[in-house]
């Protein structure tokens, strides 16, 4: 096969691939942001059939609440909250509408003091709640568990029946059992024999 005949397979190859990130319009550099974005205008469609336009504080609180929650993060999401943000502006709300955060630099200068590199996750207040609810049954899991081991090997250690943790101490005290019995049979038969040897 000849070398531009095999670039050519390549380029075609890569072209199709990159047709498969193609999502909105826009080209992705990945698969897994290409996937991100098709499960973002899933969420686009899915918000579109439930929105209430003829509400407008309902849509001013269902936009803030995706922002806050970072709902959307690729440019296909970003897209569709600038839609909506057009139409709360339409609506003469669009100062209590939140800004749209990106969380990316498109600049990058060393000697430049960035605010914020990583996008803190916002939790609700009702979401520490049960976020302290599910440490503590974590913890308290954990407490009993440990508890449980350590009662297990206390068993094991203690138990008659010879097993890896202590076999040497049941082998060693079966063998001296044995070793007793032995020499208290020995004496025993020792004794008979004196009697016999005397009887003679």
């Amino acid at each position: 096969m000849s070398v531009l005949r095999r670039l050519d397979i390549e380029c075609e190859e890569s072209m199709e691939r990159k047709q498969e990130w193609e999502v909105g319009g826009y080209q992705f550099g990945s698969p897994k942001d290409a996937e991100l974005a098709r499960a973002e205008l899933e969420k686009i469609a899915y918000m579109e059939k439930r929105m209430r336009y003829d509400q407008p504080e309902s849509v001013l609180q269902v936009y803030n609440k995706a922002v806050e929650t970072r709902v959307f993060q690729t440019p296909v999401g970003f897209q569709y909250l600038q839609k909506v943000k057009g139409f709360l502006a339409e609506q003469g709300l669009s100062e209590r509408a939140k800004g749209i955060p990106l969380y990316q630099v498109y600049s990058y200068d060393p000697n430049e003091k960035l605010e914020r590199r990583v996008a803190p996750r916002h939790v609700q207040p009702s979401q520490y709640k049960r976020l302290r609810g599910q440490l503590r049954r974590s913890v308290l899991l954990n407490i009993i568990l440990a508890i449980l081991v350590a009662a297990m090997f206390a068993i094991a250690l203690n138990s008659d029946n010879p097993n890896i943790l202590n076999y040497k101490k049941n082998l060693t005290d079966q063998y001296a059992g044995w070793e007793q019995e032995l020499s208290e049979r020995e004496a025993v038969i020792r004794e008979k024999e004196r009697a016999l040897s005397a009887q003679e």
